[in-house]
């Protein structure tokens, strides 16, 4: 954008700063109390062409040397991203930051702001409790709004049909249903504040190998029923202002100027009225990129063209692109800001670095979060919570005296004060890798009496000398994860699961800390005597850790994916499309075949072959002990109604998660069983609670794609009570139900 340009909207946005302007005749469209369609419609006849080209065209709002390109003046610094507003009819600017787990800074930044980070999504997802995930979206969505942005780049579902996919830990695991609602309710949680939340990444980008061009094949109804379900569910629960494009192709067409993604499913069945923002990077034309369903190019100089400054302009003189397309495009932003408050609730340029932000409140929001995530995978001889009578403790690895870690790429939010541990992993994007400064070791030693011993892990030798002299060892396994790859394998790198085996030969009272992106193989499980997956556990992950271990808290976390005990069992044990080339024309050609798992991904896919997982998913336990009983269902509407009862039978507090399956009698479906819906009851010790389901009807029938509609078949359908999807079921009941046909959206 032309200095002069900048000038003039900078001299224009103390006007902005005050608030919307007060509607008057003039400016109808400044009217709250009318509809954000009419709103919209209103405003855009109003916009000059020019106008309307600047508001679907984003400008990166960071430094980007490699292609001369300056920040603007009126970005956000080193943020994802502006999109100017047009002082004279009261519009705002978009000012747009990353990312899911709290408001980040670019890694180039030299002065990067300093924020509260949730745990990874992946650990949200885990704790399978809705209210958090929306407490820690509003959170971050507060934090976004303080530190001056209107948009936050959030909301990753993409379910976890790779689980080395390098972003696993953004999203929300491996079932539609778990997954969107979950995801759904943090974009709910963000949007409480007066700001638009995204969507992303829509669709299929389930792996980073080469994303920017591998081509998915995947059949209609096999997307339908998982990745584009989860999408659907996290867009009518959390009902996001945006939906961010991917960089991938899609049987044959990139995601971002994909006729049948953009335009069929999502705006024309599933009727979403917001707008469709591109993945910084992913626009790939102008004309078919507009014609086929994206609203705004997001992130130049991302792409290789500005595609939708003055081309698309030129295209709409002509007519290649009709103008009332380009009012489209225009109206649903503009609805999108209406709707959300982002015009009567301006955020303003924040007066200083932490941007009045309570990080001792909002660190609690995190923890809380995360103690909630963690999963309890083994607990041999009941070696947690720590002993009372424990006098030594070796800690082992994992820089767990200073830190805890977190995920890399877009979705890093810098710590205050810094990462614990400066200059490890790549020096530029994705990384360096950064650890939050809350300590595991420091943590536990306000909580026990024992005599804390630090190691780092780099000698085997000390490690497991140290580990032979201590009561019990808690040895840290990390596996940092970031976008723009993924892992060769699911074995802790380096040399950890060595370390790990060293010590627990050492002293089999072992427990492991897993800080990782997602699933993990555990070569040495049956030689320690406890584990726990902490996933990245955010900016209070230090104190959360210890009270789990200690006992303060008793873990509930369930996992939201399978864990594999080999790459020998997964769809495609050889990662597709990894290849070191640049060849542009070689990397084109790059595929990979979802109709191998179809709809059946995760325990689906494990059920239908009869793998035995690692551990499967929903598992988790508990310091206490659960009943699940007087399980009952019948018809209700189109669905299914499910109540039962947990009781806590041992002698803690707990928090249980009772997950109810359902299996279609007569076969048919793309596995044998589907979670159908769970509740999470918080008990007393000897304390019973009541917990209902109702089973969405999407989720007893099978997609029909000729009809567009969803076919439940008539005869009868097992409802079984678990709390897993490998355990033996608690309980089981069948319900009969009628023949039934409901539309693309379940109604």
């Amino acid at each position: 954008m032309k200095k002069r340009l900048w000038l003039s909207l900078a001299l224009a946005y103390p006007l902005m700063l005050t608030g919307a302007h007060a509607a008057d005749a003039k400016q109808p469209w400044l009217d709250a109390a009318q509809s954000p369609d009419a709103r919209a419609d209103q405003l855009v006849k109003a916009m000059t062409l020019d106008e309307k080209i600047q508001t679907v065209f984003a400008y990166f709002s960071t430094e980007f040397s490699p292609k001369k390109h300056e920040q603007p003046k009126e970005g956000r610094p080193d943020s994802a991203g502006w999109v100017p507003g047009i002082p004279r009819l009261g519009l705002p600017s978009q000012w747009q930051s990353d990312a899911g787990v709290g408001v980040a800074t670019q890694a180039v930044s030299k002065k990067p702001y300093e924020r509260t980070s949730l745990p990874s999504g992946l650990a949200t997802t885990a704790t399978w409790n809705p209210k958090l995930a929306f407490a820690g979206g509003a959170m971050i969505g507060s934090e976004a709004r303080s530190t001056g942005f209107n948009v936050l780049l959030a909301g990753g579902v993409n379910l976890m049909r790779e689980p080395r996919n390098g972003r696993n830990f953004e999203y929300g695991g491996e079932d539609p249903l778990l997954a969107g609602v979950m995801v759904g309710e943090q974009i709910r949680g963000i949007q409480s504040n007066h700001i638009i939340s995204t969507v992303k990444h829509y669709a299929f980008n389930d792996q980073e190998t080469n994303r920017n061009h591998i081509d998915v094949k995947i059949e209609d109804q096999a997307g339908r029923m998982s990745d584009l379900l989860a999408l659907q569910f996290a867009i009518e629960r959390g009902q996001p202002g945006s939906v961010m494009c991917a960089y991938n192709r899609i049987n044959g067409d990139y995601a971002c100027e994909n006729n049948y993604l953009l335009n069929e499913v999502l705006k024309q069945d599933w009727k979403y009225p917001g707008y469709v923002m591109s993945d910084w990077g992913a626009t790939h034309s102008t004309i078919p990129a507009a014609l086929r369903g994206l609203d705004q190019q997001s992130g130049f100089p991302f792409d290789k063209s500005d595609y939708f400054n003055q081309a698309l302009k030129e295209a709409v003189v002509n007519r290649h692109v009709p103008e009332a397309r380009l009012d489209d495009m225009v109206k649903r932003i503009t609805r999108t800001m209406f709707a959300n408050g982002v015009v009567e609730h301006p955020v303003a340029t924040p007066t200083s670095t932490d941007a009045g932000i309570d990080f001792t409140a909002h660190g609690k929001v995190s923890q809380a979060d995360a103690e909630e995530a963690i999963v309890l995978l083994k607990n041999h001889n009941d070696l947690l919570p720590l002993a009372a009578g424990v006098r030594s403790i070796a800690i082992i690895g994992g820089h767990a005296d200073v830190g805890v870690l977190s995920g890399g790429g877009s979705a890093q939010v810098y710590p205050k004060g810094g990462s614990a541990v400066p200059n490890e992993g790549p020096a530029y994007f994705p990384g360096p890798i950064v650890y939050h400064r809350s300590s595991p070791m420091g943590e536990l030693a306000k909580l026990t009496k024992a005599k804390l011993a630090y190691n780092d892990g780099k000698d085997v030798a000390a490690a497991a000398k140290l580990a032979a002299s201590s009561d019990v060892v808690i040895v840290f396994g990390n596996q940092w994860m970031a976008e723009s790859f993924d892992s060769d394998d699911l074995n802790l790198p380096g040399k950890q699961d060595e370390l790990i085996a060293a010590v627990a030969k050492a002293n089999p009272k072992t427990v492991v800390v897993l800080q990782t992106g997602g699933p993990v193989v555990m070569p040495w499980l049956n030689n320690v005597g406890a584990v726990l997956e902490a996933w990245y556990t955010g900016s209070n992950g230090g104190a959360a850790i210890a009270r789990v271990l200690s006992g303060e808290v008793n873990p509930s976390g369930r996992l939201p994916a399978t864990f594999p005990a080999s790459l020998a069992q997964l769809p495609r044990p050889k990662l597709d499309g990894d290849a070191k080339t640049k060849d542009e024309t070689v990397i084109e050609k790059f595929t990979t075949d979802y109709n191998i798992e179809g709809a059946a991904i995760g325990y689906k896919w494990f059920d239908l072959k009869g793998h035995k997982p690692l551990f499967p998913f929903g598992y988790g336990l508990s310091y206490s002990s659960f009943a699940l009983e007087d399980l009952s269902a019948k018809p209700a509407g189109t669905g299914i109604e499910v109540t039962f009862s947990i009781k806590n039978t041992g002698k803690r507090d707990g928090k249980a998660v009772g997950q109810v399956y359902v299996s279609s009698l007569a076969g048919g479906w793309e596995a044998p069983k589907r979670l159908g819906g769970w509740d999470k009851l918080e008990l007393k010790a000897g304390a019973s609670g009541k917990a209902s389901v109702k089973i969405d009807p999407r989720l007893l029938g099978v997609y029909d794609s000729a009809s567009k509609t969803w076919k439940i078949a008539a005869g009868e359908y097992l409802v079984t009570l678990a709390d897993s999807a490998g355990a033996k079921p608690a309980a089981s009941v069948k319900v009969k139900l009628d023949a039934t046909t409901v539309d693309v959206n379940g109604r």
